[in-house]
């Protein structure tokens, strides 16, 4: 059973990811927790605090997902679909706004998500491409630094609301695009056909 704090943390997390940091009032999450405004006082000195630690359960909830995929040195192309089955359940929650506010409102939230990057998705995608290359189901010729940082930046740009109104896109989909979109232009012919076969299989 959740304890108190846990019990708001997961409530503010839902709440954040479907309508927005800002539109959520505390009055709202402690209605949702099914607590008064101050118990929820009592374990967070103020929203700031809140949205922190939110924002910090869910890198950590994030990092322990991509950990369970299927490891990379036991199967690039297994881990790749198993990577693109955990971005149709992730972005299928995320209001295409939480990043957009972090990044304006929350600067300690937003250092966190920086962190994140460098430290986890940075490393991973070093990591996959690397096996990927040796296995010959990446071409060798390309520069796993330099693309890697450009896969991150990919991602990242879904997320702006003025190149892709959400009212135009689907946060999934465009997600999942953009990831095969980058997964076509490395592979190789073995590669490719490694991938949608095992894609294939699972559909």
């Amino acid at each position: 059973m959740l304890d108190t704090k846990h019990k708001i943390i997961e409530t503010a997390t839902d709440q954040f990811m479907r309508f927005g940091v800002r539109s959520v009032t505390m009055d709202d999450i402690a209605r949702q927790t099914g607590v008064s405004k101050k118990t929820i006082y009592q374990e967070f000195a103020d929203k700031n605090q809140l949205v922190y630690e939110t924002f910090q359960a869910a890198l950590l909830q994030d990092t322990q997902m991509v950990a369970d995929l299927p490891r990379v040195k036991d199967g690039v192309i297994e881990h790749l679909i198993g990577l693109f089955n955990y971005m149709k359940s992730r972005f299928g929650e995320v209001n295409p706004f939480v990043l957009n506010e972090i990044e304006r409102y929350y600067p300690q939230c937003w250092q966190l998500f920086e962190d994140f990057k460098q430290e986890h998705i940075l490393e991973k995608i070093i990591e996959v491409m690397e096996t990927g290359k040796e296995e010959g189901y990446f071409r060798s010729e390309i520069n796993t630094q330099i693309t890697a940082k450009l896969r991150v930046e990919q991602m990242m740009i879904s997320f702006d609301p003025i190149k892709f109104p959400p009212s135009k896109y689907n946060m999934v989909d465009l997600q999942l695009e953009i990831f095969e979109q980058f997964l076509y232009g490395i592979f190789t012919e073995k590669g490719r056909a490694a991938y949608l076969k095992q894609k294939l299989s699972q559909a």
